[in-house]
């Protein structure tokens, strides 16, 4: 019960009275209090005299009254008002009956987090329906053999077994998308429920000493084997009540700064912090942008850096961008098997990426979100194993694999001094991007991201060395032939296959899959009647879903690898239907032809081989090509085909000493272009000019640089003693 005093006062108060004293004693009984008064005047004990009033909720008024020697000229009045409200009998923070030989566990009362009265509803995740199906038959074969009193325990292990197997295959082969669904999973064990489990006593702390205290991220001390640690972690909610009021597990800034505060509670006391990721990110509300929340969040970073004591963090489910980091700075971090760490959803990273959200799965296998990627990463230092089902089949069970794994970290982090223990930290997060020690990092170079710029950069040095080779080959007077491009059936399908891949995940981005395949079944249902023409209605929503596609392609920067796919596909389809019409071309000529052109052809031929032999060609054999050569243009004009253009076939007929003089006087122009490279100095000139293209210089300054490398290699070559040697070669071969 409570007692609520009001002193009111009638008249004046006596001059003669020099202390007024109220005292009053608190007794406790069980389901209320008991309040006792003492009122003194003069340092003397008053009578007083009770007088009945009927004040309204249990009012008492109680006067006392004065004999005339105290009382004086000037008489006064005092008059005491208790209000007695009925106790509550409260839970919180002690419940009434504590065994009193209870030596540890009790602290677990200073907190508002009980069990729920009401076991959560099993949940099942679209992956685990063919598990549900399984249990659906044992549970039916259970049932007969109850209703029925036959034996099918033979069938019932069986089942059993398969179960379990099928348990193990689909949980030792989940995708990154599957393990992310079983991370949000709403009966995953939350840090409170793994605080509780762990520690001998706990007591939760709150605030942020500026007014505010944020139920998203929980604080508190707890002790574990005898020693105490502060515990640091985001708190989700296990029903919707309780994730309303936790707001999901998003944090405000009020939420970053409470915890800051503890950390550096525990750091003036010397508690090792251990910290519970479990977030899918950081409240991203107008309020909490205008209260700091990204303020909250660097300053918390910078701060975890500068802590004297071990840091030791677990991800239990999501770890979503920086509001999962503001309190994962650790020394250490493990991570649950089934639990995930990423800087964007991937539901927000498809939306970006590929325009919708569909394409979540892609994104989250793209991203390396899961434990086993981020171990390999270096990111998480280990994994801690789950039951099969995941944590929320044995919560208990993962608890203790959470305290044997953090337990083990902190022995090994609390040998180490204070200097260590910091360095430790800043070489772990140092090592992520890429720095080793002891090798001095590379400045930072400023890259030109223009499009033109790169594309002419990449084409200048790479043509370096293939300017250098046309140098060579014009000196040779040779002569650089086209090659024939030729397109195998099986690239020609795997292009195919790859644009219709394309296209689908261009049709998902667009969110025009459904409206196709809508369009796909009434073109199916058209087509049983061939001689029926389309509907005016299916015409005009083709024709919607063409003009889509067209916009949705149109859009500068999008689809870029579709479009490039699609325009190579176009001209392979043009070669090849070029191919297809000279070949089919060449049948119809050479069937109609055949005949009359075998026999020249063989005239032709018997003299081709007398060339390739060496052999002088008579004066009759001469004359008999020029009229075979005559009548072929006589027939292929009476098959409509005009002879555009005749040319004599190169016979290459170089003996092999011939060969080895090319060779050499190849390898002395090589060697020729490369002392003129030495003297002139152009490899200096050759090494600034990648410099410049790595560093973004402009086109124009590449340009002038590979136009003085090219003019310093020609200026000091000795092209005259180099054609001597190539008209030595020419007489050789003429001879």
């Amino acid at each position: 019960m409570g007692v609520e005093v009001v002193f009111v006062t009638l008249g004046r108060f006596c001059s003669e009275m020099s202390s007024i004293s109220l005292s009053t004693g608190v007794g406790r009984e069980p389901g209320g209090f008991v309040s006792g008064s003492h009122v003194s005047f003069n340092n003397s004990i008053l009578a007083a005299n009770h007088l009945g009033s009927s004040f309204k909720g249990g009012l008492n008024g109680i006067w006392w009254k004065h004999d005339s020697q105290s009382r004086g000229r000037n008489g006064c009045g005092v008059c005491i008002v208790a209000k007695i409200r009925k106790g509550k009998k409260h839970e919180y923070p002690w419940p009434d009956d504590i065994d009193p030989s209870l030596k540890s566990g009790h602290l677990n009362y200073l907190s508002h987090f009980k069990p729920l009265d009401e076991k959560p509803k099993p949940v099942t995740l679209p992956f685990e329906k063919p598990l549900v199906d399984l249990e659906k038959k044992i549970i039916d074969v259970r049932k007969m053999a109850d209703e029925t009193g036959l034996d099918f325990t033979d069938q019932i292990n069986s089942l059993e077994k398969k179960y379990q197997q099928a348990l193990k295959d689909l949980y030792t082969h989940l995708n990154p998308i599957q393990r992310l669904s079983i991370a949000r999973h709403p009966n995953r064990p939350t840090f409170l429920d793994h605080v509780l489990n762990i520690t001998d006593k706990w007591v939760e702390l709150h605030g942020d000493r500026a007014g505010y205290d944020d139920p998203a991220i929980v604080t508190g001390l707890g002790s574990i084997n005898g020693k105490s640690y502060l515990f640091v972690g985001h708190q989700k909610g296990r029903n919707t009540k309780e994730n309303i009021q936790r707001n999901f597990g998003m944090p405000t800034p009020h939420g970053y700064r409470k915890a800051l505060r503890m950390m550096k509670y525990a750091d003036h006391h010397g508690f090792p912090i251990i910290t519970f990721i479990d977030t899918p990110g950081a409240f991203a509300d107008l309020k909490s942008e205008e209260l700091g929340q990204g303020e909250a969040i660097a300053y918390n970073l910078r701060a975890m850096f500068g802590l004297n004591v071990p840091i030791v963090t677990v991800v239990i489910g999501e770890g979503g961008s920086g509001g999962a980091l503001a309190i994962g700075c650790a020394n250490k971090l493990f991570m649950l098997e089934n639990s995930v760490f990423y800087v964007a959803s991937p539901e927000a990273c498809a939306a970006i990426l590929w325009k919708s959200a569909q394409a979540a799965p892609k994104a989250a296998e793209k991203l390396k979100i899961t434990a086993k990627e981020l171990c390999k990463l270096k990111i998480a230092d280990g994994i801690i194993p789950e039951p099969l089902g995941g944590a929320h089949t044995d919560p208990s069970w993962t608890s203790q694999q959470i305290k044997l794994a953090v337990m083990k970290a902190m022995d090994e982090l609390t040998e180490m001094d204070t200097e260590k223990l910091l360095r430790h930290r800043n070489l772990k997060f140092r090592i992520l991007g890429g720095f080793q020690e002891g090798i001095p990092a590379e400045p930072e170079r400023k890259r030109n991201m223009k499009p033109s710029e790169v594309v002419s950069g990449v084409s200048v040095a790479a043509g370096i060395e293939e300017d250098i080779k046309n140098l060579r080959k014009k000196i040779l007077g040779g002569r650089v032939l086209p090659s024939k491009l030729l397109f195998s059936n099986e690239a020609i399908e795997k292009l195919k296959r790859e644009v219709d891949q394309e296209m689908t995940n261009a049709f998902i981005s667009m969110g025009l899959k459904e409206k196709l395949e809508s369009i796909k079944m009434e073109l199916s249902k058209s087509s049983s009647k061939p001689d029926q023409p389309l509907s005016p209605a299916l015409r005009e929503k083709v024709d919607k879903l063409v003009q889509d596609i067209k916009l949705g392609l149109s859009q500068p920067g999008s689809y870029l690898k579709l479009k490039q796919k699609l325009q190579t596909l176009t001209h392979v389809k043009k070669l090849v239907a070029q191919q297809a019409k000279g070949e089919k071309l060449k049948k119809e000529v050479n069937q109609k032809l055949e005949n009359d052109v075998k026999e020249k052809m063989e005239v032709l031929k018997k003299a081709r081989e007398a060339v390739a032999k060496g052999e002088s060609l008579d004066k009759e054999l001469i004359a008999d090509i020029e009229n075979a050569k005559a009548e072929l243009k006589e027939i292929l004009k009476s098959a409509n085909l005009e002879v555009v253009e005749t040319r004599k076939k190169a016979v290459r007929t170089a003996p092999p000493e011939l060969a080895e003089k090319i060779a050499k006087a190849d390898d002395e122009i090589g060697k020729e272009i490369e002392k003129a490279i030495n003297v002139s100095g152009v490899r200096t000139k050759i090494e600034e000019l990648k410099g410049e293209i790595a560093g973004g210089s402009s086109r124009e300054k590449v340009a002038k640089l590979d136009k003085e490398i090219k003019e310093g290699i020609v200026a000091l070559m000795d092209l005259t003693a180099l054609k001597q040697k190539i008209e030595d070669i020419t007489t050789g071969a003429s001879s």
